[in-house]
């Protein structure tokens, strides 16, 4: 199974800025070390929350690179490689598979939004570069909703082997697990729930940079047969579910560890903007109702 391979708590880590706006490689690799210690069994590199639709390929691939130096076995990468071009894509995947990673993180085609056909020949080649391949489905940001009938479909191309679903339709996940044998990781994180519920793999998270130790008891908890116990950790953290949401993401996760002193800023590249001083003043008083402190 890919649980375990992949692990049941993945953070979708932010990309650290400096002040000029340059990806802070020392930053980056405190942050993972800092992520590997703190519940995190995987790192996805170069996705949405890592803003990826700014980084520049030699960017990116540094990033693969410094990831799968700093994980060096104690956690498992998987790496950013779908964009809404099937040549760069594979171009991508294969540089990763050439750089160690274990997963390429592969959303669905944006802005263009091919039909299914479009999509399955897209994924059937990115897949056939040889790397697994983890299906994301964001249609928020994509503007395409892949449905449980055509994430059926793609789960029958060899290679593919998991699914990121940020689609918060429960009823169309619970539909992908009854029909597929594709490892469910939840994409939202108030999905880790009812997806761990479904016998879904974990999360793919955001408040795990944060929470990552609470996040592993909750699947801890599920796994033992102790559901309600791992409900009672997600009543507690919903909270921070919807918090760390109050405006798009990264913003206010960046500017959580700025102020908790885990990254040395919270510079985001345009078009998104730093959190306003109202934004950061209700984050402190989020950040200190649920006992998270520097």
């Amino acid at each position: 199974m890919l649980a375990p391979v992949l692990g049941d708590v993945l953070t979708a880590v932010v990309t650290p800025f400096d002040a000029s706006g340059a990806v802070d490689e020392i930053a980056y690799r405190s942050l993972v070390r800092f992520l590997l210690a703190h519940g995190s069994e995987g790192i996805v590199v170069a996705g949405t929350t890592g803003e990826a639709s700014t980084l520049s390929d030699p960017e990116r691939i540094a990033l693969f690179r410094a990831t799968v130096e700093e994980c060096d076995g104690q956690g498992t990468v998987v790496v950013g490689t779908g964009t809404n071009d099937t040549a760069h894509s594979v171009h991508l995947t294969e540089i990763a598979q050439d750089l160690g990673v274990d997963a390429a993180l592969v959303v669905t085609p944006y802005y263009n939004r091919p039909p299914a056909e479009g999509i399955r020949q897209h994924v059937a080649a990115i897949a056939a570069v040889g790397l697994p391949v983890v299906l994301y489905n964001i249609p928020v940001r994509t503007g395409t909703n892949m449905s449980p009938a055509l994430i059926a479909d793609l789960a029958r191309i060899p290679g593919v082997v998991a699914l990121k679903q940020a689609n918060p339709d429960l009823g169309e996940t619970q539909r992908v697990a009854d029909e597929t044998e594709l490892a469910i990781y939840a994409g939202n994180d108030d999905m880790l729930m009812p997806v761990l519920e479904m016998g879904g793999a974990g999360v793919i998270s955001v408040a795990s940079h944060l929470v990552g130790a609470q996040m592993q008891q909750m699947v801890a908890a599920v796994n033992a047969g102790d559901v309600k116990a791992a409900q009672a950790i997600d009543r507690s953290l919903a909270p921070l579910w919807s918090g760390l949401f109050e405006t798009m993401n990264p913003i206010l996760i960046k500017a959580a560890l700025d102020m908790l002193g885990i990254i040395p800023g919270d510079v985001l590249r345009l078009p998104l903007v730093q959190a306003t001083p109202d934004e950061r003043a209700a984050l402190a008083v989020l950040l200190e109702s649920q006992g998270i402190t520097a």
